[in-house]
């Protein structure tokens, strides 16, 4: 797969109708507003989770195509892989056996990861059972394992012993330099995000896979007027429990609030680096699959939250070399919203507005492609 070697510059517009395309947690989960001047806002984290989501589910989260940040990931699970992949050795485990009265305790308990029970059988056929430790095995987990099983703990002292003993023998080392480029060129083969935005993979918790810078970055989307965020009332005509619906003599009802923006045209600006693209093996693929992302996001994240959403609009400014030929934020300035009906009146559908693009004078080197 060839590396693209095109700088790219983008605009991208999309809109919400009766929803909150991006709550703050930090207030109630109401759609983010500038304080000082009304607009919405979108972060780009937002707007990356949208195209990482479309990703995964187009290309059912398989290698080349996978995804790192994911939900409920535990990030470092992938580092660990990585390194088994390419047979690198991180540390040494431990293994000892142990009587089979002792394995068949065990096997009643539900053991933390990276400790485990096996049978093995020996040169004259007989079956030995053996404890096992992963050498990245977190000695944090058996500290919460004996508080959970503190009865099993205090009637099978020999058994919490040989735990106790063998995980201590556990023994990690780091990568080196050169492993560490391999975890990282690894990483970017699998995951398309880390490919696309890059990712920080020096995790302490985890075997190191260096830093990636990625290729792709966003601004903030920002609402091209200011908007009124409304908070409603909202009624569930039934209780979560018995006690609630003695409290309400039988009414049965539950209140809650949602948070919306009638009416929003939001816009964002967005860059790809060739030279980045060359570190991390962004390639022509991965681009087509990303313009198509950004035009079908919102097909696949629908809920009564979000309200309506849609991509309204992808300005793609084409540059025909790496470094490119204009500065991003010229062409940006060609890339203009007018309104379509009277100022004085509240928008509330697309229509109302009217996206104009000035293709006069174009910078030598420099092609725009609507895309949407």
């Amino acid at each position: 797969m060839t590396t693209i070697s095109k700088r790219y510059d983008f605009v991208l517009f999309f809109d919400v109708q009766d929803g909150n395309p991006n709550g703050d947690p930090d207030a109630g989960n109401l759609p983010r507003v500038d304080a000082e001047t009304g607009h919405g806002l979108v972060t780009d984290v937002c707007l990356k989770r949208k195209v990482r989501n479309f990703v995964g589910l187009s290309k059912s989260e398989q290698a080349p195509y996978d995804i790192y940040v994911k939900e409920k990931a535990v990030l470092g699970r992938a580092h660990v892989e990585a390194f088994k992949e390419l047979k690198i050795e991180l540390g040494e485990g431990g293994k000892k056996e142990i009587s089979n009265k002792i394995a068949e305790a065990l096997s009643d308990l539900a053991l933390p990861e990276g400790l485990s029970v096996s049978e093995e059988e020996n040169d004259s056929g007989e079956v030995k059972a053996f404890l096992n430790v992963a050498f990245d095995f977190d000695k944090k987990l058996l500290a919460e394992f004996w508080k959970e099983n503190k009865t099993f703990a205090t009637s099978n002292k020999e058994a919490k012993s040989l735990i106790d003993n063998l995980s201590k023998s556990v023994k990690s080392r780091k990568p080196k330099a050169e492993e560490t480029e391999q975890g990282r060129k690894f990483m970017c083969e699998k995951f398309f995000d880390i490919r696309a935005f890059g990712a920080v993979l020096s995790l302490k918790s985890a075997p190191n896979c260096g830093q990636v810078r990625g290729p792709i970055q966003f601004t903030f989307g920002r609402s091209v007027e200011p908007v009124i965020a409304l908070e409603h009332s909202i009624t569930r005509m039934a209780v979560a429990t018995e006690a609630e619906a003695e409290k309400q003599g039988g009414g049965n009802r539950t209140m809650g609030r949602k948070s919306t923006v009638p009416y929003g045209l939001y816009r964002a600006h967005g860059f790809i680096s060739a030279p980045l693209a060359e570190q991390t093996g962004f390639c022509e693929e991965d681009l087509h699959l990303f313009w198509d992302a950004l035009k079908n996001m919102f097909e696949h994240d629908r809920s009564a939250a979000r309200g309506m959403m849609a991509t309204r609009g992808l300005i793609v400014f084409e540059h025909n070399s790496k470094m490119g030929n204009a500065p991003a934020h010229d062409l940006f300035d060609r890339v203009s919203v007018k309104r379509a009906t009277p100022e004085n009146t509240p928008a509330r559908k697309f229509s109302d507005y009217r996206i104009e693009i000035n293709e006069t004078s174009m910078p030598e080197g420099v092609r725009i492609i609507r895309m949407v």
